[in-house]
């Protein structure tokens, strides 16, 4: 059985040499491309086996093939392996001359809307042009959750969600709005409220998002059902779905819509949502993410 000490004795190597094994399904083949010999591959695996106290691979007729515990080992591998490889490039660009590099969480809606343009013009400013800037999508929660434990250092969300432990800047705003096709029932309003939505089915996004909550709320409140007739992972597949007269969506109206479909503003007081730069609280940021941050909130309170 192992213990927690052993677990201390992974080294990179092994794990990057399991992985390729896996990968090759074929020892001899992995060998070839790590630069190694065979019979050190399986010896560094048969030490790793009996550090963890458990077989990691099995011969099959298939080559050889990864345990139960073999794929858990090495779903965590390729993440830090992954996270290994990233270090080691963030090192090396700032040797060739990088400045500073920030890493942001963003909604859908942020992404979708003005932020990359926002992102693009800091970029262009001579000041900025050695920062890296790296952009992910994920889901308000999560945004926070790492946003909270350090590892990213800044993200833009609706201020709506629950902000504890994170301090707050105001960015931009926007607006709900029903998309729907040319010929659909609605398509002649010039606004509508959101409760006149709920006699159509609607493309919806995933259960986790803000939107998604925000109008089964809504719904709820008026005491009404919010039917789906599908569930889509981002809004241009929303827009699918809508072009194809199958559904109508609540997408945010600064969002540019595709030939093929109307965009209803939402006459709703909460359809008007305002987002939110996020940091951790009581942490100083680096200097090139709070001159992000700074240029942000500036060029945003500039916006018509």
């Amino acid at each position: 059985m192992r213990d927690d000490a052993a677990m201390k004795d992974l080294d990179l190597k092994t794990l990057r040499l399991l992985v390729a094994v896996c990968e090759q399904q074929n020892i001899a083949r992995a060998a070839e491309l790590e630069h190694i010999e065979p019979s050190a591959i399986s010896k560094r695996i048969a030490q790793l086996e009996a550090t963890l106290g458990t077989t990691l691979l099995v011969r099959a007729r298939r080559g050889v093939q990864p345990t139960p515990a073999g794929l858990a080992l090495i779903e965590h591998a390729r993440t830090v392996l992954f996270t290994m490889d990233r270090i080691e490039s963030d090192i090396a660009a700032f040797s060739g001359g990088l400045k500073g590099h920030v890493r942001m969480l963003a909604s859908a809606s942020a992404i979708a809307e003005n932020l990359l343009d926002d992102v693009a013009a800091f970029m262009r400013e001579p000041a900025n042009r050695g920062i890296r800037i790296d952009i992910e999508e994920r889901f308000s929660q999560d945004l926070l959750r790492s946003v909270r434990d350090g590892s990213a250092s800044i993200g833009i969300c609706w201020n709506r969600t629950e902000m504890e432990g994170v301090v707050q800047r105001p960015y931009r705003r926007d607006r709900l709005a029903l998309a729907v096709h040319p010929d659909h029932a609605l398509a002649h309003r010039r606004t509508l409220r959101f409760e006149q939505t709920l006699e159509w089915e609607h493309v919806g996004l995933p259960p986790s998002s803000a939107v998604h909550g925000l109008l089964q709320q809504a719904a709820a409140k008026a005491g009404r059902t919010l039917g789906y007739r599908v569930i889509v992972s981002n809004f241009d597949a929303a827009f699918r779905v809508v072009a194809a007269n199958l559904a109508v969506s609540v997408v945010p109206s600064q969002v540019a819509a595709p030939r093929g479909v109307k965009v209803i503003p939402l006459s709703d007081p909460w359809a008007r949502r305002t987002f939110a730069i996020c940091y951790r609280e009581n942490e100083t940021l680096q200097p090139p993410a709070q001159r992000m941050v700074d240029y942000l909130v500036e060029r945003a309170a500039g916006a018509p």
